[in-house]
């Protein structure tokens, strides 16, 4: 935890979920951001910091005193490709959740950040799995929630995939409002994070019922 840096870039991004040990692609086109990608580049940590912005106006820009959710999560760039285009095209790997402290004052387009790591040192802990998990209970409500919100899925794989990364990869993937992917991602430990995730494909699933039979 100790080499990690306290200062990273920030890439505010409204429903944008990253998780630490998780994977998230992204298509990155504005100027200044593609800046910031290239900036990170050049670093030994490569390490830019995915966070939930509050309020932003019809121009996309942020607004108010508090820009942002406390809480982010930092990703290394893994990969990256240049489009002939001139948009970048990255993977961050997930490392570990932060607390954002302040914007630093620089000079560069794109927001630096520092951010605080401590309350969140068992991010690098081995994942080492979740103890008596309902698996077969869990992929029935989860059924329940792709049907009813029309999401095609892979059984094979969901069947097979290792606790930390199904429960991660849905947190991610499903179309939960901002606001939900904020619980998620502050959800203090993998069971915690699977509670909430049950409890909202459930009453997604419920809430979608209940307006087919109201119309």
């Amino acid at each position: 935890m100790e080499k990690l840096p306290k200062n990273i870039p920030l890439f505010p991004l409204p429903g944008a979920l990253l998780l630490p040990n998780s994977r998230l692609p992204l298509n990155i086109f504005e100027p200044r951001y593609i800046r910031m990608v290239e900036d990170t580049l050049a670093t030994k940590h490569r390490l830019i910091g995915m966070i939930q912005p509050i309020k932003i106006d019809k121009r996309n820009n942020l607004t108010g005193t508090n820009k942002f959710q406390k809480v982010g999560c930092a990703g290394r760039i893994v990969s990256f490709t240049e489009t002939e285009d001139g948009r970048y095209l990255i993977t961050l790997e997930g490392v570990s959740r932060f607390n954002f402290r302040k914007e630093m004052e620089d000079q560069k387009p794109y927001i630096l950040s520092e951010i605080d790591w401590d309350f969140y040192s068992n991010d690098l802990v081995p994942f080492e799995g979740i103890n008596s998990f309902d698996r077969n209970g869990f992929l029935e409500t989860l059924k329940k929630y792709l049907d009813s919100a029309q999401i095609a899925s892979d059984w094979d794989v969901l069947k097979k995939a290792r606790e930390e990364v199904l429960v991660n990869s849905l947190s991610m993937l499903c179309p939960f409002e901002p606001e939900e992917k904020q619980v998620l991602l502050e959800a203090e430990t993998i069971v915690k994070r699977l509670d909430v995730l049950v409890t909202l494909m459930k009453l997604s699933s419920e809430n979608d019922l209940e307006s087919r039979y109201v119309q």
